[in-house]
């Protein structure tokens, strides 16, 4: 799509797959030293597995470091969201503080676009001298209402793609009767079905001008009725396939930026137009082909992207991206409204920030089958409980370590939460622990 400010993250630049499909190569890590001899049982087993996890979140990615409050070691936000230390972001630069490319997913910004990490600069004062538990420190809870029972942690059960199998992924859903999962990303057929037990099915939608073809996905959601129904920012279409890749419906009249996308028990899709501000409701016959009724449901939104729809209440959730001054002054803003699109209630990064432990930005939302609100945060790379429409927003980590850049939600079948996690091209898939 042409340039503008509420383009896709990862549309300016797109790494081209090295050859034969493999990772780019990654920064070898040192030695690690051996695991501490297990004289205690079971119940001390676990423990070097959560200090290895608590290490990975304190330390530079690319020269494995603990990041520290100060000189070279502090941690630095590029503009793609991803983290180095200072030492690091200067080295890619080199001495005439050139444009450096992201290491991770290979998105080019200059030296004045970084900016201090502020939740990793938090948890380390949090820590202190002396150190102490991410876990506890990440997990303490605040909020303005009753928090009532919330989820249990996830725990990593399945991770699926990788680079050269995704290539900077927007979107990923769930089939809920048959348990497929079908992420939109940026490669030559840009939409992936997986099977639930994880292996590849199809693959369609390559770029280009066709009916079928697609140019760039921003999101993708699966109906009731077993169609996938994607977003296409390249021609600012909304396109819908069944699963074996066969084009049945595209609606390219009336949007300005089409984005986000969640399906209703009834196969109606809800949709975010970004640029022109509004929410739809998308009424179709896909097995004919037949497009009913496009209705415009709210305007006057804020660079709209992310969208959920609760399963049970009807009740909607959208994420707005709010336009600030300055390149470091975005922030987020969680609106939920009711069936009837009464507005329930709405929380900013600014506001979120009053109440847990650090600033919150969103990127993908969804509801799970009790009704809760889940968001990812890229800030602290993690997925947070925000609790009921009615009781919102809590503050309740679901997934606080093993992430890069969380941009994707949903829910499947068997109750399991699929994170899409553009920082590392793939999906990761959680169940209750």
């Amino acid at each position: 799509p042409p340039a503008a400010p509420s383009r896709p993250r990862a549309a300016p630049q797109r790494p081209s797959s090295p050859a034969g499909g493999a990772r780019p190569p990654q920064p070898a890590r040192p030695p690690q030293p051996p695991p501490r001899l297990r004289a205690a049982g079971m119940a001390a087993a676990a423990a070097p597995e959560e200090e290895e996890a608590e290490l990975s979140l304190l330390e530079c990615r690319v020269c494995f470091e603990r990041y520290g409050p100060g000189g070279q070691r502090r941690p630095r936000n590029l503009a793609c969201g991803h983290v180095l230390c200072r030492g690091c972001v200067g080295a890619l630069c080199g001495p005439e503080r050139r444009r450096l490319e992201c290491p991770f997913c290979r998105r080019a910004c200059g030296f004045a676009e970084t900016s201090d990490c502020l939740p990793l600069l938090q948890l380390l004062e949090v820590l202190g001298p002396a150190g102490g538990s991410v876990l506890s420190a990440l997990g303490r809870s605040g909020g303005g209402g009753a928090a009532g029972p919330v989820p249990a942690g996830l725990g990593l059960r399945l991770s699926l793609g990788g680079w050269g199998s995704l290539v900077n992924p927007t979107g990923v859903a769930a089939c809920r009767r048959s348990g497929r999962l079908a992420v939109a990303h940026d490669g030559k057929k840009r939409i992936h079905v997986f099977g639930p037990s994880g292996s590849c099915l199809h693959r369609f939608g390559e770029r280009g001008d066709a009916g079928n073809d697609i140019k760039y996905p921003l999101d993708v959601t699966v109906t009731s009725d077993g169609h996938v129904v994607v977003t296409d920012g390249g021609d600012c279409s909304v396109k819908a396939f069944d699963f074996e890749g066969r084009g049945v419906l595209a609606v390219r009249e009336g949007f300005c930026l089409p984005w986000g996308l969640d399906a209703t028990p009834e196969s109606e899709v809800i949709l975010t137009d970004s640029e022109a501000g509004a929410l739809y409701r998308l009424t179709a016959d896909f097995r004919k082909g037949k497009l009913k009724k496009c209705q415009m449901i709210r305007s006057q939104l804020i660079s709209p992207r992310g969208v959920a729809v609760s399963q049970t209440s009807g009740a909607i959730v959208v994420i707005e991206h709010l336009k600030a001054q300055g390149p470091n002054n975005s922030s987020t803003r969680v609106k939920i409204f009711s069936a009837e699109m009464d507005l329930i209630g709405q929380m900013d990064s600014f506001g979120l920030n009053l109440v847990f432990p650090s600033k919150i930005y969103t990127t993908a939302v969804a509801f799970d089958k009790e009704g809760r609100v889940i968001v990812t945060d890229v800030c602290s790379q993690a997925v947070i409980c925000l609790g009921k429409p009615e009781e919102f927003p809590i503050f309740n980590p679901l997934i606080s370590h093993g992430l890069s850049y969380p941009v994707g939600l949903t829910y499947m079948a068997n109750n399991s939460l699929a994170v899409l996690d553009s920082g590392d091209h793939s999906i990761k898939i959680y169940s209750s622990t």
